[in-house]
């Protein structure tokens, strides 16, 4: 059996990719969709990278897995507090685990929510990590000490740079852009070269890296990236600033290529995006259109002395936490989350709308919020509204946003307290989308197939059956059986094993995060736009 290699493109999108491969920019992708198999990858039902990712690792949805953002929150006495997710917030078991615990050794390099990282059989080089503390966030003990025999590898540069991307906030000057892209460039050789490594020294039965470069270029740079808009670029520094991001593609096309080749012709090769990217060119800020309906009310911080305001935003960090508790009744806490919270009397606080109201007042809302128009086009603004329980069934459904929106470009809300509550963008900007892609080649795949969309908790049981293991019964998502040769699947059908077991428990030996490290991981959050 030869190994199975997974490549993460955060953010990639056929879009993109279809338009770089046909002008010869990724010609190994290029000849590899030729001879393997594609499909468009749906995205959990708010595309955003952590409950995507999650769910493609453990096969299970997030109203399972819990993952719905990349925070958490409580409100308390009053307050909101929240921390990051981390591995120990995940609540359902992850292919890691599925796979070390029945003899498969596995390597998991740059995915999020893997600190503290869990105890497999193999590597964890855990995402979304600072460099300060990526030394005690790697499996096994003393991993991250033969990873410094790497020639050239820096850990500072590979882990996320948030004095550099903090500066960000969609508003880059332009001669910050070359800096930028060359930074993402440099990062993704980093990742290339620690997988390099593993694969040559300490191979893995399933070696998986996501590079997450796209996504960050696409928020920043649609403009240069989308076919659609290429003869709007006319001065020579636009000019410039496409051809550096072709060379970002062009580079993560040799860094793909050379990991493809050591895996040998006898693996089995799978390219995923937790998403996919579209252009945005509005702003809708939700939480100042509640606070117009009478559903929200602003906290009045006039009376605050310095140090009172300052001691304020060190411990909320956040436009959405500035709220008058007993006034509000309905508010989004994150950007990302293109989530409404309702609160309930009595659940989680004092205020709140009584709790035989919450299902008249929730169709009340969603009602109003279909109805929001474009001032001068009358066209909708929310094109669809989504019940917790309609999006996110199960477990953990409880831990959703009560109404999760979707707004006609798949644009991420605003929770500014800047009106006026919608406006056009100065530029177009990148934002996600839920077609993800999902391209197939190798040993017992079919080659020149295009199929129709997959769901992105197929991922984790058509891996498990790559790696000759039973698919649990509990996974929500199925093996993609069409990618698949006939002869394969006639010689080696998928077989049902035993349910998932509880969601890993055992983490390796690591401290948690200091909070002046979780601060720096918000600002960069808050410069890629996924925070305000």
């Amino acid at each position: 059996m030869g190994q199975t290699l997974l490549i993460g493109l955060d953010g990639a999108t056929f879009t993109v990719l279809d338009a770089l491969m046909e002008d010869g920019t990724m010609p190994f992708l290029g000849q590899f969709v030729a001879r393997g198999t594609r499909a468009v990858l749906r995205s959990t039902p708010n595309p955003l990278t952590p409950p995507a990712w999650t769910s493609l690792v453990t096969g299970r949805g997030p109203g399972m897995h819990g993952i719905y953002d990349f925070i958490r929150s409580q409100e308390r006495d009053g307050e909101m507090y929240f921390t990051l997710n981390n591995f120990r917030d995940i609540r359902s078991e992850t292919i890691w685990s599925m796979a070390s615990r029945q003899g498969r050794t596995v390597t998991s390099l740059n995915f999020p929510l893997m600190a503290p990282p869990p105890s497999v059989a193999g590597h964890v080089v855990p995402g979304l990590t600072s460099w300060r503390h990526l030394r005690r966030s790697v499996h096994p003990p003393g991993l991250h000490e033969r990873l410094l025999a790497i020639p050239g590898l820096s850990f500072k540069d590979m882990a996320w740079d948030f004095e550099l991307e903090k500066k960000a906030a969609r508003v880059v000057p332009p001669e910050e852009y070359e800096s930028w892209i060359r930074f993402h460039i440099a990062r993704e050789r980093h990742w290339a070269d620690v997988a390099t490594h593993l694969m040559t020294t300490e191979p893995s039965a399933l070696t998986a890296v996501i590079f997450d470069g796209a996504d960050k270029l696409q928020h920043i740079c649609w403009r240069f990236l989308d076919p659609a808009l290429a003869g709007t670029l006319s001065s020579p520094w636009e000019r410039q600033i496409r051809d550096l991001c072709r060379e970002y593609f062009r580079t993560l096309d040799g860094h793909v290529a050379a990991l493809a080749a050591l895996a040998g012709p006898e693996s089995r090769i799978f390219f995923v995006s937790d998403h996919g990217f579209g252009p945005t060119r509005e702003v809708f800020r939700v939480n100042v259109w509640l606070h117009q309906q009478g559903y929200l009310q602003w906290r009045d911080t006039s009376g605050l002395d310095e140090a009172g305001r300052a001691s304020l935003e060190r411990r909320i960090n956040a436009d959405f936490a500035l709220l008058e508790w007993e006034k509000t009744v309905a508010y989004a806490r994150t950007a990302s989350s293109n989530g409404i919270y309702i609160r309930v009397a009595g659940d989680g606080g004092a205020s709140g709308i009584p709790a035989e109201e919450y299902q008249p007042f929730r169709d009340q809302l969603v009602q109003s919020l279909l109805e929001i128009a474009h001032p001068t086009t009358g066209e909708r603004i929310v094109e669809r509204v989504m019940p917790r329980e309609e999006a996110f069934p199960g477990d953990s459904c409880h831990m959703a946003p009560d109404l999760t929106l979707v707004l006609r470009d798949s644009g991420f809300i605003s929770i500014a307290n800047r009106e006026p509550f919608l406006e056009a963008r100065p530029e177009v900007a990148g934002t996600h989308r839920p077609e993800g892609i999902f391209i197939a080649g190798g040993a017992g795949l079919c080659r020149g197939l295009a199929l129709p969309p997959i769901e992105m908790v197929d991922i984790a049981p058509t891996l498990l059956y790559c790696l000759g293991l039973p698919i649990p019964e509990d996974l929500e998502g199925r093996v993609v059986r069409d990618a698949f040769e006939p002869a394969c699947l006639g010689a080696d059908p998928p077989r049902r094993g035993e349910r998932t077991r509880s969601p890993d428990s055992l983490v390796a030996a690591s401290p948690a995060a200091e909070d002046a490290d979780e601060a720096k991981v918000m600002n960069r959050l808050k410069a890629l736009g996924y925070l305000e």
